[in-house]
Parts: C-alpha cells; sequence; structure tokens
C-alpha cells in the first residue's frame, strides 16, 4: 500500500475522530505502550525441549499438521523473530518450562535452573524482547490427572518443586531484564468422571500453593489460571474460577484470564471490573474458543473486542497484561501468530479510539438513546487507517501484504524442514 494514500486516509480519520474529542496522536502512542506477551508454544505445537516428547496430556490438545513446524530452539527463535517482523511495536515472550535450553542433557522439572534459561535471558536481550514464564506440569509421566492435588504425596512434592523453582527461574529473568517477569501457574488437575473428593482436592492444592508462595521476590509477579475442564478431565476441575479468585483475593494474587477457559456464554469481558476491585493486575491469554477452549487463532471477533474495550473504560490499562493463548497446528504458525496479534492489537486501537468522555456523560445523564447511537457510530469510524498508520510508522507491512511475505519465508525455509 502506497505510503501517501495511508498517510492522506490518516489524515481524515484525525479529523473525524478530533471532532468527537479523540486525539489520535495520543492513541498511536498508547499503542507502542501496549506490549503483547507471545506465547512461545505456537511455532512448534507445545512440543518443547524435553528428552520424553509423546504426546499432549492434561487435557490439552494441538490439532493439525501443517508441515514445517520449529523441531528446535534455533528454530523455534527464527520463527518467533520472523512472526514479530510483521507486528508493529515491540512484544515479549511467553516460555513454558519446557522450553529451557537443556543443551541435550536430561533434566527433570524438578532439577530445572535459572541456568537453563541463561541463553533465552540473553536472547531477549538481544531482541528487545522481555521474558514472561509457565510451570509446566503437562505431558510428563508423573503429570497423570493430579499434580499439586494429588494425595500421593511424592507425586505432589515432585511438583511443588517444581514450581518453586519456576518462581525462582522467573525472579532471575525479571532481575536480568530490569522489568517484573510474570509466571503463570496454571496445573490441569480434575476428573473425567464423578469425584467425591472434591473438597480434599482442593485442600490440598491450597496448602500446595501457599508453600509454593511463601518465598516473595522483587523481581517476578505470580498470576494463577482457572479453567472449566480438560479433555479427559470433564467431570471435575480442581482449581476452578471460584477457588482462583477466592484464592487470589485472600493472598494479593493476579489472576489469569484465558478467554477459552469460561463457558460461551460467559463474558469475560464482564469479569475485569469485578476482578480488579479485589486482586491488583489481571492477566490476559486471549485466544478464540469454539464451542470450547479449542485455542483457535484469536480474530477481531466481538468478545474480544468487548473484553479490551472493558479495560479502556476500567480505566485499568496499567493493570491488565496481555499475552496470546493459542496453538493451531492446521495453518501456517507464523501467520497464525501474525493474524493473532494483530487482531488484538486492532482491538485495543478501536477500544482506544472510543470517544469515551462524551459516552460516559450519556450515561451518566440518562440519555441511553444518545450513548446506543454513538457507540453504533463508532462502529463505522476509520479506525483502520490508524491502525494502519501504527503499522507504517513501525516499518512493518500494511494490510493485507504481510501474507505474500510470510508465503515466500515458508517456501524458503519451512517448508525446507
Amino acid at each position: 500500500m502506497k505510503e501517501n494514500l495511508i498517510q492522506q486516509a490518516y489524515e481524515i480519520a484525525r479529523e473525524r475522530y478530533a471532532a468527537l474529542g479523540v486525539d489520535t496522536e495520543k492513541v498511536l502512542e498508547q499503542m507502542q505502550n501496549f506490549h503483547l506477551s507471545l506465547h512461545c508454544w505456537q511455532a512448534d505445537d507445545v512440543t518443547g525441549f524435553e528428552n520424553q516428547g509423546g504426546d499432549l496430556t492434561g487435557g490439552i490438545q494441538a490439532t493439525g499438521n501443517y508441515p514445517g513446524k520449529a523441531r528446535n530452539i534455533d528454530e523455534l527463535r527464527q520463527d518467533i523473530l520472523k512472526a514479530t517482523s510483521y507486528i508493529p511495536g515491540t512484544h515479549r515472550l511467553n516460555l513454558h518450562e519446557i522450553y529451557g535450553d537443556f543443551k541435550g542433557k536430561v533434566v527433570d522439572r524438578n532439577e530445572v535452573e535459572p541456568e537453563h534459561f541463561q541463553s533465552w535471558i540473553e536472547w531477549g536481550k538481544e531482541n528487545n524482547m522481555k521474558l514472561d514464564f509457565n510451570s509446566t506440569s503437562f505431558s510428563h509421566p508423573k503429570s497423570g490427572d493430579l499434580s499439586l492435588s494429588n494425595p500421593d504425596e511424592g507425586i505432589r512434592r515432585f511438583w511443588i518443586e517444581h514450581t518453586k523453582r519456576c518462581r525462582a527461574v522467573a525472579e532471575a529473568m525479571g532481575k536480568a531484564q530490569d522489568d517484573p517477569c510474570i509466571m503463570n501457574l496454571w496445573v490441569h488437575d480434575g476428573s473425567k468422571d464423578i469425584t467425591v473428593n472434591r473438597k480434599l482436592y482442593r485442600e490440598l492444592l491450597k496448602e500446595s500453593l501457599d508453600e509454593i508462595f511463601a518465598t516473595e521476590y522483587d523481581n517476578m509477579k505470580d498470576c494463577i489460571e482457572s479453567k472449566v475442564f480438560g479433555i479427559g478431565l470433564e467431570s471435575y476441575t480442581v482449581g476452578s474460577n471460584d477457588f482462583y479468585t477466592a484464592y487470589a483475593a485472600s493472598r494479593g494474587k493476579m489472576i489469569t484470564l484465558d478467554t477459552g477457559h469460561f463457558h460461551p456464554t460467559e463474558s469475560v469481558a464482564d469479569k475485569v471490573s469485578a476482578m480488579l476491585l479485589y486482586v491488583p493486575e489481571l492477566m490476559l491469554h486471549v485466544s478464540r474458543p469454539v464451542r470450547w477452549d479449542s485455542d483457535h487463532v484469536t480474530i477481531m471477533d466481538d468478545p474480544t473486542l468487548d473484553l479490551f474495550s472493558e479495560i479502556v473504560r476500567a480505566d485499568a490499562l496499567d493493570r491488565v497484561h496481555y499475552g496470546l493463548d493459542y496453538f493451531d497446528a492446521s495453518i501456517n504458525r507464523i501467520g497464525a501468530y501474525v493474524i493473532g496479534s494483530r487482531a488484538a492489537q486492532k482491538c485495543m486501537c478501536r477500544a482506544l479510539l472510543e470517544p469515551i468522555a462524551t459516552l460516559r456523560d450519556y450515561e451518566l445523564t440518562g440519555r441511553g438513546f444518545q450513548r446506543l447511537a454513538l457507540l453504533e457510530e463508532c462502529k463505522a469510524l476509520p479506525w483502520n487507517a490508524v491502525y494502519d498508520m501504527f503499522c507504517l510508522r513501525n516499518n512493518v507491512p500494511v494490510g493485507e501484504s504481510f501474507i505474500a511475505e510470510i508465503e515466500k519465508y515458508e517456501a524458503e525455509v519451512t517448508a525446507q524442514r
């Protein structure tokens, strides 16, 4: 797309929004501070670099077998950098523990050390990507159906030690990058069929979490993530939304809201203002559930638009962190990164462009017709011209032009794997 056309469209949009009291230049500045935490596991279908290998367990599944997935740490890093070259702004990288640089050695999960992520820390500095982190309870011989809530003390202590060590890794990352590393704790624990020991497992999970979080750190932040169910664990989830909401509120922990981890009729957007009254911050894992937590690539759909709009309306920009969480193995994986990332950015751009002062005034003065009318008209305003300018100023492809470039990378690189 020619630069002069982008500029002309932006100037028109700038005037349109100025008439509604919205400063598009301020929005572009805010967009530069909107950092996504890109999920490393999209590049290789959540395989990781452990020696055990094997299929995914723990109620999750990557579907599809599109050729060209990353097979090692070098290919994964290469693909991530290629993806970020098409995403405007600067972003973070979210790592699971199974993506450590183990250099071919067998390192069990209760033995992981910060040294196994030192090369990631150095890579992040070299590429201006700060790191976030996750413990990994699934796809391991000791995973089973229960980890931190397992009545078998030996297994439970294995996962407690693993999670403690992951927090130490996150602390080292945060200290090295001079910015807190956000460590997400999600465990798959649950039951396929009816259980009569719901309370027992939740008591054990609570005790495990209290022990894990007993050590306080200065350079990392903890967040805890619930789920409705997992594949093969459909009847009961130990770490339910109610459990983690109560735990986080009582312990001052961040909550992770994964948009695929709730009932299809629930509004995740509605949870933002409710939870921020009681917890310090939120972490988002943004994906697109199709009838279940299927981790489809994020698109600019109504639930995602509503979520980002609510964050802006709640004045919560400085209390919410943004990550992506999907693993689509049925399409070009770099393309999946770019589509999802740019979709999230477009949703935020639209949210920031909303004439919130006028809308709030309409609402507080009882002018419901005017509020609804303006909300509808905002849908047709030229927000896309502002996003195009955001891309242009960040020297990344504008519009659909990234498609051909990703096709070229596929032909030259990933198709050769």
